[in-house]
């Protein structure tokens, strides 16, 4: 599996390298150039994501239909144009043309959906908890090398590293990324409507979460910085963007450690509600640490906080939207989700920009506190994704008929054939059925 799995890791590791290497010094950046303002710094922070909200279900959608590699190609391409664009602005508003276009660039769908493919469902978490991995230590790399490649040499040149990546990304598509297996279902074209992925309430408790989990991330990236770095005249702490990363390793490094547990709990013992409501109260606390502190020291255990909670979520996310999918529509759900992320991105750099231009981040940190009440209560209605399991049936020693005719049965939630692995899927209600019973069936 980890073969399989490594490339796809890589690739959409290297992607959220770019992105966020640029995400701890992009507002103060943005402040700098010719009409910023602390309102188009929001847009700026968090205007990829309108674009990538904009493009993630086409993406998903013909990620489906045409194949994972072509559109993988494809978004990458538009990625890498809008970061020369980037690297070349010399004022706000060509910086936020090509944030725009490097969002329009979505393809994080696409990868989740080839993951799910690549791997078996009960292997899908450890599958996405690599991914997680990979796109936590890119983070901690960034986090690291922005400050000091930004502070010492420009923040144009992260833009630039960016497009750099982008042009590695698809040489190792095309080399190391082994094609997803031919997959045949039974859903009509009725069964197959878009629409249909807005039908399940489990798939829509995950959309929201989707959409809170990614507005937190931007309104504490667009503060951080600027608390960190603004005089105390305005109620900053006096630091050089060059000295970010003494903020942001630690951090980072307590939210990749934070992962393993939260993995092992979500998954082996099905607790991931346990493991949300936990992640939500620490990201609270992390909040009201940043929006009242009067010291560093307060200021970077909020950071920490945040860091943890956001974190415990990422290993979980993507794997609970692939489970609650049905086949036919994994890449559809998983860009759904994934629009709600990036119009979370969008909203939270919106909306951190107006209150800090308006207000201060005591009122933001309120904000958010209420926002993870709701967001808290919300968890609370979710499904169990545990709740379903798959067994896997070698064709060679059933019927394809026999296995088809068990979507009739009310335990069976749905049967589909892996041709390139010869077996059939059939995934049951737990609560209904075992394994054995479902064996039972074919009798």
């Amino acid at each position: 599996m980890f073969k399989q799995i490594f490339p796809l890791s890589t690739i959409i590791g290297l992607r959220f390298f770019g992105l966020f290497i640029v995400l701890p010094v992009l507002s103060v950046y943005a402040l700098e150039l010719k009409g910023g303002t602390p309102f188009l710094a929001g847009i700026v922070v968090g205007g990829y994501a309108l674009t990538q909200a904009l493009f993630q279900v086409p993406f998903g959608a013909m990620s489906d239909k045409f194949g994972r590699k072509k559109t993988l190609l494809i978004g990458t391409v538009v990625f890498i144009i809008g970061s020369i664009i980037c690297a070349l602005s010399d004022s706000i508003y060509m910086l936020m043309i090509g944030r725009f276009i490097q969002g329009a660039g979505a393809v994080g769908a696409v990868v989740s959906a080839m993951i799910s493919d690549l791997v078996k469902e009960e292997q899908r978490a450890h599958a996405m908890a690599i991914m997680g991995g990979t796109i936590a230590l890119s983070f901690a790399v960034a986090m690291v090398l922005a400050p000091l490649i930004g502070g010492n040499y420009g923040i144009d040149k992260l833009f630039w590293l960016t497009a750099i990546l982008g042009i590695l990304s698809i040489f190792i598509l095309f080399t190391k990324v082994p094609n997803p297996p031919s997959i045949i279902h039974t859903y009509s074209e009725a069964e197959s409507k878009f629409k249909d992925v807005f039908s399940d309430k489990a798939l829509n408790s995950m959309y929201i979460t989707f959409l809170f989990h990614s507005s937190v991330m931007t309104m504490a990236f667009f503060i951080i910085p600027l608390v960190m770095t603004a005089d105390a005249v305005h109620g900053g702490f006096g630091w050089s963007k060059a000295e970010l990363w003494k903020v942001y390793l630690p951090a980072m490094l307590f939210g990749i450690v934070s992962m393993g547990p939260a993995a092992i709990f979500g998954e082996k013992y099905g607790k991931g509600k346990q493991v949300f409501m936990i992640s939500i109260t620490s990201i609270m606390l992390a909040f009201f640490a940043m929006g009242f502190s009067n010291t560093p020291l307060v200021f970077v255990i909020g950071v920490v906080l945040f860091f943890i909670g956001f974190n415990m979520f990422e290993p979980l996310l993507q794997s609970f939207v692939s489970k609650f999918a049905r086949v036919h529509q994994k890449g559809a759900a998983l860009g759904v989700a994934n629009t709600f992320a990036y119009i979370g991105i969008f909203l939270g750099g919106i909306i951190a920009g107006y209150i800090i231009h308006h207000y201060d981040r005591a009122t933001l940190a309120i904000f958010v506190v209420m926002l993870c009440i709701f967001w808290f209560l919300w968890i609370l209605k979710m499904n169990n994704p545990n709740a379903r399991a798959n067994v896997y049936l070698p064709l060679d020693n059933y019927k394809r008929d026999d296995i088809m005719k068990l979507q009739e049965h009310e335990a069976i939630v749905e049967v589909y054939i892996n041709e390139t692995e010869h077996l059939a899927i059939v995934k049951y209600e737990k609560e209904m059925i075992d394994e054995k019973g479902v064996k039972e069936l074919l009798k």
